[in-house]
């Protein structure tokens, strides 16, 4: 490794130390260098850095499991698809709730930017596509950052989530399975999901085909707790 290359590095592993996160853009400003060079100085040391949802993370605090990073690449397609159906619901002057989560990524870039609607939503991801929509009301959920998923959770969030007169939720899952319902990898996304699917006028769950038939370690609802279920073919109603 050059010396320059382990400068960055070090310099970079200092700012994470400092900040916990730090996105890709800021972090080419703090080292003088492109963001296409931090990318490659990022992917050529798995073992200190990892790059997820457009933020950079110390490595360490990786989970095992769902990495948000890697999950992006997967069935982009599939998940592309499976939200352009969900946005034909999204009508003017809706309040929506977005989940976390590499699938509803594509919804939230997908929204027109003109769309005069309020979003509240819980993950880095979601909120950076969505910040760059000027009509769009966002309110963010803070807490405790979760790097593994770039979301946030904070039990203070839970009641007011309540009180907000949501339209439509769109809910994204690991796993779904007939007899077991949706699932997920992370345990503090449970209470969330859950509390904007009780809250919402009418909850989707989003998914790509791949995820049926898998069962992950955190389950949070029935399937027939949703209006329907959206995949790259479509929306249906859940079967009785």
């Amino acid at each position: 490794m050059s010396t320059r290359k382990t400068e960055r590095a070090n310099a970079l592993a200092d700012a994470l130390a400092r900040r916990g996160v730090l996105h890709l853009r800021d972090a080419a400003a703090l080292l003088g260098v492109s963001e296409m060079t931090v990318r490659r100085d990022v992917s050529a040391m798995p073992d200190r850095f990892a790059y997820l949802g457009g933020h950079i993370v110390s490595a360490d605090d990786i989970a095992g499991g769902y990495e948000l990073g890697r999950e992006a690449d997967s069935h982009a397609n599939a998940n592309a698809r499976a939200c352009a159906h969900a946005l034909k619901l999204i009508k003017p002057d809706d309040t929506v709730f977005i989940d976390c989560g590499s699938t509803l990524d594509h919804l939230a870039q997908q929204i027109p930017a003109e769309l005069n609607i309020t979003v509240i939503c819980y993950s880095l991801n979601v909120a950076e596509r969505l910040a760059q929509k000027p009509h769009i009301r966002m309110i963010m959920l803070g807490g405790i950052y979760h790097p593994a998923s770039a979301t946030f959770s904070s039990g203070d969030w839970l009641e007011p989530l309540g009180r907000f007169g949501i339209n439509k939720a769109f809910i994204s899952a690991g796993g779904v399975d007939v007899e077991r319902g949706a699932s997920c990898s992370h345990f503090h996304e449970v209470p969330i999901k859950q509390k904007a699917i009780a809250s919402s006028q009418e909850s989707h769950l989003v998914v790509d085909a791949s995820k049926f038939g898998t069962i992950k370690p955190a389950y949070f609802a029935r399937l027939s707790d949703f209006r329907s279920i959206i995949t790259e073919d479509g929306g249906k109603a859940p079967e009785a």
